[in-house]
């Protein structure tokens, strides 16, 4: 089996309302359910699960074990976040089959250098993850793709572009565009009138007002 990450959970009875309790005790209720798996309430350590969810993501196979038997693969499927102070309050975890692949998002991450962007462009990236289906093992954490062909700002870099690990395919159209550089936005002149003068500025041999609308003061005669 592979190192993977590890998850301790507990067994869990109180529902509802009377979770809030766990909570201020530094637990989070959680669930783990699967296809052919019947649904289990859990409580786990809401520090140690911050600390995982750091440095895993939606396609990283993590191995629970309840109530210090054995462990089993899961994916953290979903994780409910407080609107106010962005804690966790709820974690689904899906218990996955090793035989039967699976769809998942996967964030995209671009390598290299963009060379468009060093002549003043912007570097985007329209998409910043894809779908992908794969069995459990092969899942990827991230896919990368390379950003050296953007030297111009017609050019971009489409999913065809991104680097597929075998046994992984990605569920997104060929040419959908992933990063590009945009040009940087010229300030055009205001177009002025054939006949007229821009604004603020007075005609020839016509006397500059002074700041209360009066004409200027003439030089003192020597």
């Amino acid at each position: 089996m592979p190192d993977r990450p590890q998850l301790a959970a507990t067994s869990r009875t109180v529902t509802g309302k009377a979770v809030a309790h766990l909570r201020r005790d530094g637990l989070l209720p959680a669930v783990v359910y699967g296809r052919g798996t019947e649904s289990q309430s859990l409580s786990i350590d809401a520090h140690e699960f911050e600390l995982l969810r750091r440095h895993t993501g939606a396609s990283t196979l993590i191995e629970l074990s309840v109530d210090g038997s054995g462990t089993r693969p899961v994916l953290v499927h979903n994780v409910q976040i407080h609107p106010v102070n962005r804690q966790p309050l709820h974690v689904d975890l899906f218990a996955v089959r090793m035989t039967e692949e699976l769809t998942v998002e996967v964030p995209l991450v671009g390598t290299g250098a963009a060379l468009a962007s060093e002549n003043g462009g912007t570097l985007v990236h329209p998409v910043s993850s894809v779908k992908v289906r794969a069995l459990p093992d092969n899942l990827p954490d991230t896919l990368t793709y390379d950003l050296g062909p953007l030297v111009s700002f017609e050019e971009t870099i489409t999913v065809a572009d991104i680097v597929v690990p075998d046994g992984v395919t990605i569920q997104a159209e060929p040419t959908e565009v992933i990063a590009r550089v945009l040009p940087p936005r010229v300030e055009e002149a205001p177009i002025v009138p054939e006949g007229e003068l821009p604004e603020g500025e007075l005609p020839e041999g016509e006397a500059e007002e002074g700041a209360e609308g009066e004409p200027a003061e003439e030089s003192a005669e020597a």
